[in-house]
């Protein structure tokens, strides 16, 4: 009668715009009508009424439903039973199916085994068009609770999102019902199968139940849309009309179950919550025996605390546990004191507190939740402002330790907060910042070692120490506060640790504004806070580390440009001299046959400009002349003296460009664009060499290597880098008058050339430019010019191989001196080199005829397919590998004694030059080419040119 009653009126609430429970989330459109059969569901006690609730509810979201049958489980059995018609659910089968997958399931109807004998007409598949049988398992902890099985029409997408909500408040309603029918266990006991009111009307029948019943509708009528103080408001009056008494109370349970904390006393809301341990005395005991207590059932203590927290001498006092009849834990102690007119509290007046919340305590533990997800929607976009606040100072990390400081007390109502930072050095846990101040001088920041007091326990053990007495800590040290008058009440000390979870600082907040002691809420938000921490402290380090790191490459860069820097005598002396005619330089320095390297280091770069104006770049591209005089003389300074990859191997490799360009009519096979890139990107392509290859850099884990490694290529991929920056250097951007288009375009060009010089790169591209070779160059291809780029530089880069054999014999002893002093730095780093870096093991003549046979031959053939008229080339290679082949058979049959014999090197070439050519001695350019190779040299051994990789005798850069 009571909850049909409650039901009306409930309905007549929503009808005026009110409603007595807050605003369910509504996650599609339904009607009034189902928030009706919601509400009746929330109100049922029994299974019987509870099927009937879930029939009119899913009547009521499907519109039209042949047929709806409910199956509950039965806690004690473990089955699913359906009261009409009565049956249990099949053992297996499809519905069997749906329990164990735990989804919702649509079909067209049930095999006719499966069902009973007034449910085959409905639901035997297959059904009319227009009908389908949802199965809807309805769980609770990976259990299924119940089982809805209805025959309605094809569910629209809003008739969906009804279900999903329903499927809610049933799970909820099932639970209810199984806790009050005693389908559950409390305290180890069986409840009795009645609800709860009807077990207080029994027990108490001095209590007109009708006058509480009206009562009771007026209370509920009000509680609608309020927040939780207001409503405990409302309750408590209520209660102390009921019971007569001078003051009632709330005693809220914590969700840890930690803490008992009181919001609102009489007609009071407080300002601050008043909050005490559960475990405090009998109140506690309430709790946990789900046992109502009175006065004389408490300590002394706890009744003079009580007399400190209202205000009043307490004479009387009843205490009644209040459960929610969701889950049927308890959440609150309803208290009632000083009954008015009498000495005590009597039975009479529990169950009245019984009877009421019977019907409120859904309404007041839904606010107090929907409260609770309030307060963490605010937490949450607090943390979002610190992090925000935290990740705009990081430059500073002083100042974000002052903000750490102040955001850390705002969340935590702390009175005063301090920052340590570990200091793995020495040990220390350090304090620049003190309550906001920041210290400026280093003799006056705070030192304490890491292990010791509470903030050393909480750095060593790395986890959070809530402390709600700090007097009577052991670690707490309270001559401080003996000598400044402060009072240290409670202690939340929390750990801040980095990406990889090590302690990298400590928090310490001192003494709770708003309450007794910091609560596990404010761990909680201590523990997420401190992540944000650490993540900005490690940040501010490390932009710290890399702001100074840019200073000093900033440092180191001025200071590798005053010594590069090209003055401006330089540059007038180097204009002064005139652009010459190639022809005047040396009458076959447009012949393969030319020599550069016999070419004076003074010379070259008036070569290099004749080569540009030869080449038409200064009048096509408008060079001023001052920049390229500038650009050239910077380029040659970039340059380091390594035995080979120097300043003249990059003029050979320029000089071996231009004669291509020349030679072979490059301008009818490449554009003027590409043409002017290559020459370029000669010139630049070994800019700052160091000597050593790049699998050395990768392995001495070397800047470069740090800076490139992982896109490989680490030397190539440097030496573009360091040809923008000479680029980018005032007075040398030669391609200044070129459009953004086509400067882009060079920068692109420049970037593939030089990648190209990497002989790994090569050899991935070597099956597509012998395809090109077999097919022919097609000049509209833009792969064929990318493909014919790189492997004219890479036969630029190997020129040496094309020279007359005893250039060929000199650049090899460059080479090889080279490489053994990467071999000698492997070595010492404990590392094994490779065979040809070995001074102690390279056979030179086997791993130089091994070399030309695989690298060089193969590139020069490839030339001489795409251009007959580079044949002279090709047959130069493989004449001076014929060289190193007799070299090799006449060491074999000398039994040469040993790999760093190298004098003994030289003058076994004396006698094959005599032998082949009747002669030791050469006329002309020859003889001028020995002597300064000699010069150059000072009798190095024999070597092979940069580009061995390592397939036999072959080396990357």
């Amino acid at each position: 009668m009571l909850q049909g009653v409650l039901i009306a009126l409930f309905r007549f609430f929503r009808g005026g715009g009110r409603q007595v429970f807050p605003p369910v989330e509504e996650r599609g459109p339904y009607s009034n009508s189902v928030q009706y059969a919601l509400l009746q569901l929330a109100s049922v006690t029994d299974s019987s009424s509870l099927q009937d609730a879930i029939r009119e509810a899913l009547q009521t979201v499907f519109y039209e439903v042949d047929s709806v049958y409910v199956y509950l489980l039965d806690a004690e059995t473990g089955r699913l039973w359906c009261e009409e018609p009565p049956h249990e659910l099949p053992k297996d089968g499809r519905l069997r199916d749906v329990v164990v997958q735990q989804r919702r399931v649509q079909c067209e109807g049930l095999p006719s085994s499966e069902l009973q004998e007034q449910q085959r007409e409905r639901l035997t598949e297959p059904l009319q068009q227009d009908k389908r049988v949802l199965i809807i398992p309805i769980l609770d902890q990976g259990v299924t609770n119940a089982l809805l099985l209805v025959c309605c029409t094809q569910p629209t997408k809003a008739q969906e999102q009804s279900l999903d909500v329903l499927e809610r408040h049933v799970t909820v309603a099932c639970k209810r019902v199984q806790a009050l029918q005693g389908q559950r266990l409390t305290q180890g006991l069986a409840v009795n199968r009645k609800s709860y009111l009807s077990l207080t009307r029994m027990t108490t029948p001095d209590v007109d139940y009708s006058v509480l019943d009206h009562q009771i509708l007026r209370l509920c009528g009000e509680l609608y849309d309020l927040d939780a103080a207001t409503l405990q408001l409302k309750v408590i009056r209520y209660l102390e009309e009921q019971t007569h008494s001078l003051c009632c109370c709330l005693l809220l349970v914590s969700e840890d179950n930690q803490q008992l904390f009181c919001q609102v006393v009489g007609d009071k809301v407080l300002k601050a919550e008043i909050s005490f341990p559960l475990t405090f005395g009998n109140l506690g005991q309430a709790v946990e025996k789900r046992k109502s207590i009175y006065l004389q059932d408490v300590t002394q203590e706890e009744h003079q605390q009580l007399n400190s927290t209202l205000g009043f001498e307490v004479l009387s006092m009843l205490c009644v546990p209040v459960e929610c009849r969701a889950t049927t834990k308890v959440v609150a102690l309803a208290c009632a004191f000083n009954k008015k007119g009498a000495d005590r509290h009597t039975e009479v007046d529990e169950h009245i507190v019984q009877h009421c919340f019977c019907y409120t305590s859904s309404v007041l533990t839904s606010t107090l939740a929907f409260q609770k997800e309030q307060r963490l929607k605010y937490e949450c976009q607090a943390l979002l402002q610190v992090a925000k606040n935290l990740f705009t100072h990081l430059d500073d990390v002083s100042v974000l330790l002052k903000e750490i400081i102040a955001e850390a007390r705002s969340l935590t109502s702390a009175e005063i907060c301090s920052v340590f930072l570990l200091d793995s050095v020495s040990h220390e846990l350090v304090a620049k910042v003190f309550d906001g101040g920041v210290v400026i001088n280093e003799e006056t920041e705070l030192r304490i070692p890491a292990d010791q007091g509470i903030a050393g326990h909480v750095a060593t053990t790395g986890k959070i120490l809530n402390i709600t007495d700090a007097y009577s800590h052991p670690l707490f040290y309270r001559a401080v506060d003996d000598s400044t008058g402060f009072r240290t009440r409670n202690i939340l000390c929390f750990p801040i640790k980095d990406e990889h979870g090590e302690v990298i600082g400590v928090a310490e907040l001192v003494n709770k504004t708003n309450g007794p002691w910091f609560t596990r809420l404010d761990e909680d938000l201590a523990t997420a806070f401190s992540i944000y921490c650490g993540i900005s402290i490690a940040h501010s380090l490390l932009y710290k580390r890399v702001d100074e790191a840019q200073f000093r490459s900033q440092l180191a860069n001025e200071m590798m440009k005053y010594h590069m820097m090209v003055s401006e005598e330089e540059v007038t002396r180097l204009l002064t001299v005139g652009i010459q005619p190639v022809g005047e330089i040396y009458p076959s320095f447009s012949s393969f046959t030319y020599t550069p390297r016999s070419l004076s280091d003074d010379s070259t770069p008036t070569a290099i400009i004749s080569m540009f104006e030869d080449m038409g770049f200064i009048n096509t591209y408008k060079i001023n002349m001052h920049t390229l005089a500038r650009f050239c003389l910077m380029v040659k300074r970039g340059y380091r003296d390594p035995p080979y990859h120097n300043w003249m191997h990059a003029f050979s490799v320029s000089h071996f460009c231009y004669l291509l360009c020349k030679n072979l009519e490059l301008s009818n096979y490449l554009e003027d664009i590409e043409m002017f890139a290559l020459f370029v990107s000669c010139m630049c392509h070994d800019l700052d060499h160091r000597g050593t290859n790049n699998s050395f850099q990768v392995a001495s884990k070397s800047v470069l290597a740090g800076l490139y490694s992982s896109e490989g290529s680490v030397l190539e991929r440097h030496h573009f880098a360091q040809t923008i920056a000479i680029l980018n250097t005032q007075g040398c951007n030669i391609f200044e008058k070129l459009s953004r288009k086509d400067y882009q375009r060079m920068l692109d060009l420049m970037r593939d050339i030089i990648l190209a010089t990497d002989l790994a790169h090569h050899l991935r591209i070597l099956k597509d430019l012998q395809k090109m070779a077999d097919v022919g160059y097609n000049t509209k291809d833009p792969q064929h010019h990318n493909l014919l780029l790189c492997l004219i530089m890479t036969s630029c880069d190997l020129s040496d191989q094309t020279k007359d054999w005893k250039t060929t014999w000199k650049i090899a002893g460059l080479i090889y001196k080279e490489f053994f002093s990467q071999g000698d730095l492997e070595k010492a780093m404990g590392n094994r080199p490779s065979e040809m870096m070995d001074r102690e093991k390279a056979y030179i003549p086997e791993l130089q005829t091994s070399f030309m046979e695989h690298i060089a031959m193969p590139i020069y053939k490839l030339l001489q397919d795409l251009f007959p008229r580079s044949a002279e080339l090709y047959e130069t290679v493989a004449s001076n590998r014929e060289q190193w082949g007799r070299v090799s058979h006449k060491l074999n049959i000398k039994r040469w004694p040993g790999n760093d014999s190298l004098d003994y090197l030289d003058a076994e070439f004396e006698q094959l030059q005599v032998e082949q050519n009747g002669q030791t001695e050469q006329g002309g350019q020859d003889r001028q080419t020995e002597q300064e190779m000699d010069d150059e040299t000072n009798g190095s051994p024999p070597a092979q040119p940069e580009a061995t990789a390592r397939q036999p005798g072959v080396m990357e850069n």
